[in-house]
């Protein structure tokens, strides 16, 4: 694209240089036409006595050489007028033309300097609109750099969201170990094991948070290398089902899965994709309610391989569907920290899946109306 514009720019340049020319020959030729015979009738007008003075003395030779001197300082005159109006019509036609070039070029370096000091508010107008995308060069890069704009001003606005969502995050588990020291130290808290127990609990949420976050960090940023190998979407699921089948026994959840035959195999990282489909079985146990009903299933959908978890849960509202992989966005407010997870785990789970160029969604007919997450994968040829 920028080799595209590069390469568009410059012939624009050149026929902008052409342009100039252009008029100045014009204009030259112009004013030539009409200037040569005004100054050879007002230089011949005034041989007029000369010439009548000369054939009386029968002076030919010194006539001619006259003439040819009136001729030649009427040329030079018409000539001079000319080549200054060519000049006054190429330099006003330079300013227009260059105008057009160099002030958006001017309003982009403007722009970019209040970008650079944290404003992001303003953006380059573009001249033409977007009308037909009948739009030239110096107007595509104008779109390329709003583009630009709006992808640093989200990305800022997400930082300082992160900031203070991980502020928040760390202050709760701290805030409970604090308490607990300051009770241990003033004698309000026993020293018994239960005690160390429940300060033991909270360092250990607050490492989860931690690695959480590096591990959003890693895949967000692409720095996550996948190994990708040939796997069975039947292994996965039954692997994942039997990691947590022990959770939902205990809680009393019934764990059925649903496997479509002859599935093909699919290009992934084992582990990743594991920790996607644990996570969205954690999500459903965790929603749960004992007695409930969790379904993990695997089909072939086109040219991908659709894996879901449904669930006989709590349900999302509609209005927290589109939220829902957003980081510490959690639509059970109820819930602490200590029971709903770091806030985190879907949102690694999109990126996880995004970076197998794959899709992840969230479906629920309402609270109470359990959900379904489900995600699919390509279809990758040996």
């Amino acid at each position: 694209m920028l080799r595209f514009l590069h390469r568009h720019l410059a012939w624009k340049v050149f026929f902008s240089y052409a342009l100039v020319i252009l008029v100045g020959v014009i204009v030259l030729a112009t004013a030539t036409s009409l200037s040569v015979p005004a100054a050879f009738n007002r230089h011949m007008s005034g041989m007029s006595a000369m010439m009548t003075t000369t054939a009386m003395m029968g002076n030919a030779q010194n006539m001619e050489m006259q003439l040819f001197s009136n001729y030649t300082a009427s040329v030079t005159e018409a000539l001079s007028l000319a080549a200054v109006a060519a000049f006054i019509a190429a330099v006003l036609a330079s300013l227009f033309i260059s105008r057009q070039v160099v002030n958006p070029i001017h309003r982009m370096m403007r722009l970019s300097q209040r970008i650079a000091d944290g404003e992001y508010a303003e953006r380059l107008t573009i001249s033409r609109g977007l009308r037909d995308n009948q739009l030239d060069e110096l107007d595509q890069l104008a779109l390329s750099f709003n583009q630009m704009a709006d992808k640093l001003e989200k990305t800022e606005t997400m930082r300082r969201q992160l900031m203070g969502d991980v502020t928040h995050e760390l202050r709760t588990p701290l805030a409970a170990i604090q308490g607990y020291m300051e009770g241990l130290i003033d004698g309000v808290i026993p020293s018994n094991p239960e005690t160390y127990q429940q300060v033991h609990a909270e360092i250990d949420r607050l490492q989860r948070l931690v690695n959480d976050l590096q591990e959003l960090s890693r895949v967000e940023a692409g720095a996550l290398q996948l190994k990708l190998v040939s796997t069975s979407p039947a292994a996965l699921v039954e692997t994942s089902a039997g990691n947590l089948g022990r959770q939902f026994e205990s809680k009393g959840i019934s764990l059925k899965t649903e496997i479509e035959p002859n599935l093909p195999d699919i290009r992934v990282d084992q582990d990743r994709i594991l920790q996607v489909l644990t996570n969205l079985l954690g999500n459903a146990l965790q929603y749960t309610p004992p007695g409930g009903k969790v379904t993990l299933r695997a089909a072939r959908e086109k040219a991908e391989i659709v894996f879901s978890v449904s669930d006989t849960g709590i349900g999302i509202a509609p209005d927290h569907l589109s939220l829902i992989f957003t980081r510490f966005y959690r639509a059970d407010k109820s819930r602490t920290r200590a029971s709903g997870g770091s806030g985190i785990g879907l949102t690694i789970a999109q990126a996880l899946v995004k970076a197998h160029n794959g899709r992840i969604r969230a479906e629920s007919g309402g609270e109470g109306k359990g959900s379904t997450f489900s995600f699919s994968l390509p279809i990758r040829a040996e």
